[in-house]
């Protein structure tokens, strides 16, 4: 699935574009637990674009791209989805035992150009809509490749780890320590990977959630060692946001020249 790219292109751009700090805009899902037990479990998700973590008052995250993977690789369909003003929450029925990852993907394009009077333009879209909507006599076209992926991961019952594997495209996050085996006081590992390579030297962006309610976002700043690795000691249990980006100049989507590569995840971090 595509994600709506209006919604997509706000949301990365929001993402990529601005520093972290107490007014920036964040892309998230929430899910109302990431570990559940018994006979028929199910999880209901929230996905937003906000100022506060995980607060809705901005505008809700639309469900195109959405991709729900269940335990044994399959794709699960999510179920009751609404879209109201400042959310989107849809259900998952967790009919497999095991670890399902919950994914908002996006990939596309963003570029800026003048016109025939000398304004600059900007315009997002995809390739196939590149040349409907940019003119041909358009000058000083830059196009820049913008990948987006959104993630956050539940498990009923015993911890799996199929939905763990990479796609190796853009950036994503390995899992060393299993995402939804998280305890506060302890320290989880991780290695952020960039076309299925160890991504080295990335700042990767820790904040717990209610950041409505302090006066400080409390973030943790990391940096990935040379093979992307990075690890993270839970202050506290309660919901993070993780957020890494990479700036390059290899897109894979032409006429780019460069690429944003964005990943988010939202992690619950349980008592001991």
């Amino acid at each position: 699935m595509k994600l709506s790219f209006k919604i997509a292109a706000v949301a990365m751009t929001l993402a990529v574009g601005l520093p972290l700090s107490a007014n920036a805009h964040r892309t998230w899902l929430l899910p109302s637990s990431t570990v559940l037990s018994g006979s028929d479990p199910w999880v209901s998700v929230d996905a937003a674009v906000s100022n506060d973590l995980f607060f809705f008052e901005s505008f809700a995250l639309k469900l195109d791209g959405l991709q729900v993977t269940a335990p044994d690789g399959t794709f699960a369909k999510p179920e009751n989805a609404s879209t109201g003003k400042l959310r989107t929450s849809f259900d998952v029925h967790l009919t497999q035992s095991g670890t399902y990852k919950i994914a908002v993907l996006s990939n596309g394009l963003f570029g800026t150009y003048k016109d025939t009077a000398g304004q600059t333009k900007r315009w997002r879209g995809t390739v196939e809509t590149l040349a409907k909507d940019v003119p041909a006599d358009a000058k000083e076209l830059q196009v820049t490749q913008m990948q987006g992926r959104i993630e956050t991961f539940v498990t009923a019952g015993k911890p799996s780890k199929k939905v763990l594997e990479l796609s190796g495209t853009g950036l994503e996050l390995q899992a060393i320590t299993h995402p939804t085996d998280l305890i506060a006081g302890e320290a989880a590992s991780f290695r952020m990977m960039l076309d299925g390579r160890p991504a080295a030297n990335l700042k990767v962006t820790v904040v717990p959630g209610g950041t409505r309610y302090r006066d400080k976002l409390n973030e943790l700043t990391l940096t990935t060692d040379a093979d992307g690795k990075f690890s993270v000691t839970w202050a506290t249990a309660g919901m993070y946001w993780l957020e890494a980006t990479v700036k390059d100049n290899k897109p894979n989507l032409k006429p780019a020249t460069d690429r944003r590569a964005n990943y988010t995840a939202t992690l619950e971090v349980l008592a001991p």
